[in-house]
This record gives structure tokens, sequence and C-alpha cells, in this order.
């Protein structure tokens, strides 16, 4: 992956952005994880709606994790930790995270070569945390591309989220041209066991 495509908002960044906005109410004192953040404006979004948020990105990314810290910055956040995260690793730092609420990710599925490295990773959170829960953002870049037999065999469910439901199928939000005319889709997926499924 390019570390270019951390210094950029993408589409799907807005549509999350937009979904933890209309559900900001619920959001003082989650704790919160946001995954592959980038410039991170869903988890800057969270921690400015009132939620105890964590930026991580991969460990091998440093313009990206440099892209996280001057994000908090530019947004009054300096206390808002950043971690270096590398997906389907379990390293030191993924052992250390607190307890998690919600975990984001906006645009994470976008090498299907990843999607089974970020599963790994979202299972270890929730399975440290039952009750969480990993809201995320994706682009429909292939018809071919899909993860619904990693959830399977990683016993996680998922549930499809309209975008019309948080008003985000509109070309224009929040007084951005994105998401524009891309194909975003949005879903939570949880544990699987957790409801007895």
């Amino acid at each position: 992956l390019d570390s270019q495509y951390g210094t950029y908002v993408w589409p799907c960044a807005v549509v999350l952005a937009q979904y933890l906005w209309v559900h900001r109410r619920s959001l003082p004192g989650k704790r919160v994880l946001e995954v592959g953040a980038g410039v991170s404006l869903p988890g800057v979004v969270a921690a400015k709606c009132g939620a105890e948020v964590v930026l991580s990105d991969g460990e091998e990314l440093p313009r990206c994790l440099q892209s996280c810290r001057r994000s908090c910055l530019a947004n009054r956040l300096p206390h808002v930790p950043v971690l270096g995260l590398t997906w389907g690793r379990v390293s030191p730092e993924l052992l250390a995270l607190p307890p998690v609420d919600i975990i984001l990710g906006s645009d994470v599925f976008f090498d299907p070569k990843d999607f089974e490295d970020i599963l790994i990773t979202i299972y270890f959170l929730l399975e440290k945390n039952p009750h969480a829960q990993f809201w995320t953002t994706y682009q429909v870049r292939s018809a071919d591309w899909s993860i619904e037999a990693l959830l399977c065999k990683w016993k996680l469910k998922s549930i499809l989220i309209p975008l019309h439901s948080f008003s985000a199928d509109e070309e224009h939000l929040a007084g951005s041209s994105l998401p524009g005319r891309h194909t975003i889709e949005m879903m939570i997926i949880s544990l699987a066991q957790s409801d007895g499924t």
C-alpha cells in the first residue's frame, strides 16, 4: 500500500464521519479505536463528540501516523493517542490497548490481500471486547471482492447499514464534494456468537 494513501481524506471517511455525527449523542464516554486512520476524520469527529479515542495506523507507515498526529493538532486534540498497529500482527501495542466499545475503519477493505489480516485484528479486538462493534465503510471497487467467507471463517457477522438511514446517500456531505458518485457501503461487524448465533 502506498503510504501516500493515508494522507488524503477519502469518500468512505466522510460517510463514516456522517454516521458518527448522526449518532453523536451516544458517543460521550465511549472508548473508540480507529484502525487504518490516515488523516483520521472519523476518529477526530468521534473525539469532538466526546468519545475517548485512540488512533492507529500501520507501524510501518510513519507518514500515516504523522497524518494522524497532524489531524489531532489541527483539531485541538493533542491528548488523543496515536499508535502504530499492523493488521494481522499481535504486537505489544495491540495487547496493551485499553478496552474499546467501537472500532472504526474507513476504506480499510482497499486491497484484497489485506482483508484477512484486517479481520484477524478485528476478531482479536472483538474477542477481548465481546460487546464492541466494528463500524466500517468501504468503497465498492470490484464485484469480485468479498469478505463474506472471511467473516464466516472468523465467526463474525455483519449488518449492512443503508446510507439513506443516516442521510449519507448524497453526492455532497457536510459541504464536501465527497463521496461524489462513488459506491460506498457501510456495515457493522460484531462477534457472531455474541447473540447466540
